[in-house]
C-alpha cells in the first residue's frame, strides 16, 4: 500500500474517533479491507502525534482539557491549590510514592521545605523536578518498561521493585472519578497503580473537581483501596457526599 493510501486511512480513522467517540480495531480492518496488524500501527502512529488514545482493542479520542487551550489557567489554578493541601499531609522523613501525572507533579515545588524525603516515582520529569529542589530528598525510581501514554514507566519490573519496598503515603491523580467505583483512567496499565496503592499505608488521591463524575472504562482504583481524596472548591455538595459515603476523607482545597 502507498504512502498516500495509509495517510488517507489514517485521516479517515481520526475523523471516525473524532465524530463517534470510540472505534475499534476489527471493525476498522473490515472496513479499509487491512489486516488488524496495519490497523494497529495507524493507531499507534495517531497517538505517538497526540491525536488520539489507544485502549484495548480499538482507540478514543484525546480527552478535551488536553486538547483545549482555553482551559488551561483554570486547571493550573485547579492543580495549584490541590498541591498546596496535598503537601500539608506530608512529614519530614516521610517515604511517599509520586505518581506520574501533571497534577500530582504539581506537589513536587511544595515540598522544598520538607527535610529528609524518600520519595519514589516513576516519571522522569518528576524526577527530575525532585533533584531541583534545595532539600533534595532521596529519591528512588522504578524503571521498567517506558510506556509513551503516561509518559512513565510501567510494567513488571517497576512492580516487583515497589514491592520491595514500603511507603507512608502514595499520591496519585486520575482521569476520572466513578462515584459508585473509585477512580478511572484511560490508560490500561493499572497494575503498577494498584501495587503502588498496596505498598503505601495511606493513598491520596489529588483530582480536578471537573473529573469526579467521570466514567472511563477503565477502573484504576477502587474506593477501598482510597483513604483521601483532594479536589477544588468546584465540587458540587451532593457529589461532596456520596463520595464521604464511600469512607473517604474528603478535602475540597480553596482556590484563591
Amino acid at each position: 500500500m502507498s504512502k498516500r493510501n495509509t495517510q488517507q486511512r489514517r485521516h479517515n480513522i481520526l475523523n471516525q474517533v473524532t465524530h463517534q467517540g470510540e472505534v475499534s480495531v476489527d471493525a476498522l480492518a473490515v472496513e479499509f479491507e487491512t489486516s488488524e496488524v496495519t490497523i494497529r500501527k495507524d493507531l499507534s502512529a495517531l497517538e505517538k502525534s497526540g491525536l488520539l488514545l489507544r485502549k484495548y482493542g480499538g482507540a478514543i479520542p484525546l480527552p478535551k482539557e488536553i486538547t483545549s487551550p482555553d482551559h488551561t489557567d483554570k486547571v493550573s489554578t485547579q492543580k495549584l491549590a490541590i498541591a498546596i493541601e496535598a503537601a500539608k499531609h506530608v512529614r519530614d522523613h516521610n517515604r511517599i510514592i509520586v505518581d506520574s501525572g501533571r497534577t500530582t507533579a504539581a506537589i513536587i515545588p511544595e515540598l522544598v521545605h520538607k527535610k529528609g524525603l524518600v520519595v519514589m516515582t516513576n516519571s522522569l520529569s518528576i524526577a527530575d523536578a525532585l533533584n531541583a529542589l534545595e532539600n533534595e530528598p532521596t529519591l528512588l525510581m522504578t524503571g521498567g518498561t517506558w510506556d509513551s501514554s503516561s509518559e512513565a514507566f510501567q510494567g513488571k519490573v517497576a512492580e516487583l521493585v515497589l514491592k520491595s519496598y514500603d511507603f507512608d503515603q502514595l499520591f496519585i491523580g486520575a482521569d476520572g472519578i466513578d462515584i459508585e467505583r473509585g477512580t478511572t483512567t484511560f490508560n490500561e496499565l493499572i497494575g503498577l497503580s494498584q501495587v503502588m496503592s498496596e505498598v503505601a499505608r495511606e493513598v491520596i488521591v489529588m483530582v480536578e473537581s471537573e473529573k469526579i463524575g467521570r466514567k472511563i472504562p477503565n477502573l484504576e482504583l477502587p474506593w477501598q483501596s482510597i483513604d483521601t481524596l483532594i479536589t477544588d472548591d468546584g465540587l458540587s455538595k451532593q457529589m461532596q457526599y456520596e463520595i464521604s459515603a464511600q469512607g473517604i476523607n474528603l478535602i475540597c482545597a480553596q482556590i484563591k
